[in-house]
């Protein structure tokens, strides 16, 4: 792709006359080139742009997208079909371009930001070529205004067109960006060379085709790419090896492909053989990787005209690990951390580009992919514009915390994009989040009880508790006693046997048993399950075995009438002290006498066991339920408002539960509402979950199971 120098810009009409020679064009391409207002001129960049996606080989709504978005068609004059996504796509990266003018953000949050924002992967072609186009045409722009596109170009967009292997795209930003913003060092590097870019071309493909004969008669199958180093490359190299220009023999370059490792060998035996080999250049990283385990062999040799020319020899494995692994070749340039979720949306970009003319459309391989690059990240902001790298799920109190430990602490409410939420709101890729805090340095207990959903990240969770567990021990001990007692008038049982308590949970004394409570390792939900099992002991009946034609069931217990899936012909029991309930992660320890014992996996208990006996292990997993739940009643008291009874309703609904009955009555004096619900649920955490949430909706006083 070459950089074309005119008298007078491109126009529209140019590229489209110059396009229809080639071939047909599509009636949604047409229908979108026939909307655009007469006389529109846009200095000559859209036609650049289309004339690089052409050259790139996108499909047509590709094209028709970079079109409508440049010439703003209205959505109404678009037709249907995928166009409004990629026109959308595109509005959403100029988030990302404001905050990069605003210097705001660092250069690889951002392009991962771009990345989340951006639904359909195609739009990433679009802005790359509209941005080389710009910078082609940046010559006689402002110097503020090309260095602006400069800085952009060198810090997002050509890492990300290296990442996809958009190789030409990538050099030519880098080298403009380059000559921009460092014109002196640009033209003392291009008078070293002393040749034009097309000599060495051409210098290269000579090189191949000798090469190429060389190993055919050797009876060495290979395919052979050759690279000229462009002038950016050549700059860094410099730098990173504090060379200067006479020492560097890879200006020049050949990458030879070839099927095993002997071949690698038999190979450099001809690349020797041909042309006189460089003393003290040649490296051997198939017998000594590299640290990221990149395996090649690299060689420097005189060939014809007296000029060096390193070649590259590796196997079509090690190339693909080179480019796509470990030892990726943009990770090796940037030293970037890996970030499974961010690698393989790339990768998705990367085999869209590679397969491109081998299906219908790119919409249809976009349509098969889309399960690969779902992103198990939100990439959430700071009102200074810092992306903040958020596991998906997290909470904007989640956010705090990762934005140091002293906000989530201190954090008393959010607002997310000027707007303030709950600090359960969950936001995503884009959203602006401001914290917003309070003097006092303390977080709320409830912040990190088990079913709350304030803080939905291991990290996070973990620096509350640390607060906690550093507090007095009078104070964990009152306010786990306190959580406790609520938790045990919420779910309606009484305060009887909790001496019974603390063994169960491997604790000599109910204050251990509050303070592991006040610091939240232990959920009230967990305690009240306990305590239910003691004061409502199941009905015994004897053992007998399980015959693999229908499904295992627990024998006793809350989980009475729950299939477990994993244990065969094996008798087992739900384990006394952690009391699993349906949909809590399970292990099964295989006992002497007593079959297959199911604990939590977080477990103290099977911790013990598994570290004296780990070959005693079964992995087992929840079944399916023969119907049934239990069915509670729950009361809710409120000040009446409008629309109270729908959020209720919604807070049941949302959770997934049944509602067997439903009753209201309103005090006028008092202006209290009295909601009475029937429901049936799964255990003990769903109820709990469903209780905190209705009674942190707005005008709620209580809300609370009805003891039956």
């Amino acid at each position: 792709m070459k950089a074309k120098d005119r008298e007078a810009e491109p126009t529209l009409a140019d590229w489209r006359a110059a396009r229809t020679v080639r071939r047909p064009e599509p009636a949604s391409l047409a229908a979108v080139l026939d909307a655009v207002p007469v006389g529109f001129a846009d200095g000559g960049v859209l036609a650049v742009t289309v004339e690089i996606l052409d050259e790139l080989a996108v499909d047509a709504d590709t094209l028709g997208a970079a079109v409508a978005f440049d010439a703003g068609l209205p959505a109404e004059r678009l037709p249907p079909g995928r166009l409004a996504v990629l026109v959308e796509g595109q509005r959403a990266a100029e988030k990302v371009w404001s905050l990069h003018a605003a210097r705001q953000g660092g250069a690889e949050g951002l392009r991962r930001l771009l990345l989340a924002l951006v639904r359909d992967l195609r739009v990433v072609f679009i802005l790359l070529a509209r941005h080389l186009a710009r910078m082609r045409l940046a010559a006689r722009a402002p110097e503020p205004r090309r260095r602006a596109l400069a800085e952009l170009a060198a810090e997002i967009h050509a890492p990300l067109a290296n990442r996809l292997g958009i190789w030409q795209v990538k050099w030519e930003l880098e080298d403009l960006a380059f000559r921009y913003l460092q014109p002196d060092t640009y033209k003392r590097i291009a008078r070293l060379l002393d040749e034009r870019r097309g000599d060495r071309e051409r210098y290269i493909a000579a090189c191949k085709r000798q090469l190429s004969e060389a190993l055919a008669r050797a009876g060495i199958e290979a395919d052979l790419a050759g690279r000229p180093k462009h002038i950016f490359s050549i700059w860094k190299k410099m730098q990173r090896k504090a060379a200067d220009f006479a020492h560097l023999y890879d200006i020049r370059a050949l990458r030879v492909l070839v099927a095993d490792v002997p071949t690698c060998y038999a190979a450099l035996g001809v690349v020797h053989g041909l042309w006189p080999h460089v003393p003290g250049e040649f490296d051997d990283y198939i017998a000594r990787p590299k640290g990221n385990d990149y395996r090649s062999l690299h060689t420097a040799v005189v060939g014809p005209e007296d000029k060096t020319l390193e070649v590259q020899i590796r196997t079509h494995e090690m190339h693909a690990h080179a480019e796509l692994g470990v030892a990726a070749h943009w990770r090796y340039k940037e030293g970037g951390a890996a970030d499974a979720a961010f690698e393989r949306k790339v990768a998705a970009m990367r085999a869209l580009l590679e397969t491109r003319g081998e299906a219908d459309d790119d919409a249809a391989i976009m349509g098969g992919g889309a399960t690969e690059i779902v992103e198990d990240r939100a990439y959430v902001l700071t009102p200074q514009g810092k992306v903040i790298d958020l596991p998906r799920g997290g909470t904007v109190l989640d956010f705090a915390y990762h934005v140091h430990t002293e906000v989530g602490h201190r954090c008393r409410g959010a607002k997310v994009n000027g707007r303030i939420v709950p600090l359960d709101f969950q936001p995503s890729s884009g959203d602006t989040v401001e914290i917003l805090t309070g003097k006092v340095s303390e977080p709320r207990r409830d912040w990190i009880t088990g079913n709350s959903g304030f803080l939905n990240t291991p990290r996070a969770r973990e620096k509350a508790r640390a607060w906690f567990r550093h507090a007095d021990h009078a104070r964990n001990v009152a306010a786990g006693r306190e959580i406790l007692e609520r938790e045990i008038k919420r779910v309606a049982l009484t305060a009887t046997a909790l001496d019974a308590l603390p063994p169960r949970f491997e604790l000599k004394s109910l204050d251990e048993l509050y303070v592991a409570i006040g610091i939240g390792e232990i959920t009230p939900t967990q305690v009240a399950r306990v305590l239910h099992e003691i004061q409502h002991p199941p009905e015994e009946k004897p053992a007998r075995p399980l015959q693999s034609a229908e499904p295992p069931r627990a024998r006793g217990g809350a989980g009475g009438g729950v299939a477990i899936q994993g244990v065969g012909n094996l008798l087992y029991t739900l384990a006394r002290c952690c009391q699993p309930l349906p949909g809590d992660p399970v292990l099964g320890f295989l006992t002497r006498g007593r079959g297959v014992s199911i604990h939590r996996r977080d477990c103290r208990s099977l911790a013990a066991l598994s570290a004296r006996a780990p070959d005693r292990l079964v992995q087992v997993e929840w079944g399916r339920r023969d119907g049934g739940g239990y069915e509670v009643s729950i009361r809710v008291r409120a000040f009446d408002r409008k629309g109270l009874l729908k959020d209720v309703s919604a807070a049941i609904s949302n959770a997934d539960i049944p509602v067997l009955a439903a009753s209201t009555r309103t005090d006028p004096a008092s202006g209290e509402a009295d909601l009475s619900f029937a429901i049936r649920v799964d255990d003990f955490g769903q109820l709990s979950t469903l209780l905190h949430r209705i009674q942190s909706l707005p005008n709620v006083i209580e809300a609370r199971r009805v003891a039956g």
